[in-house]
């Protein structure tokens, strides 16, 4: 989290801040949310689509799948 503007004290600009509360509502929330998200999909085993990058797939040996698709923060 980038510190709030106006917050910055001279000589600290590269100091970050510690969170006392969840990242909801904040707007990096969503990106961090995907990229969580992602990271933990992929290492499952999970593809992602080339066409949408909100559609993970993934198939077994015997050619049954699974698919996952995001639309926001909900998940089909």
């Amino acid at each position: 989290m980038r510190q709030p503007e106006g917050f910055v004290v001279k000589g600290q600009e590269h100091k970050v801040c510690k969170l006392i509360r969840s990242l909801y509502g904040l707007k990096q929330a969503p990106k961090q949310w995907h990229q969580k998200f992602d990271e933990v999909v992929l290492s499952n085993g999970f593809i992602l689509n080339n066409s949408d990058k909100c559609v993970y797939s993934k198939f077994d040996d015997n050619g049954n799948g699974v698919m996952i698709c995001l639309y926001v923060d909900d998940m089909l």
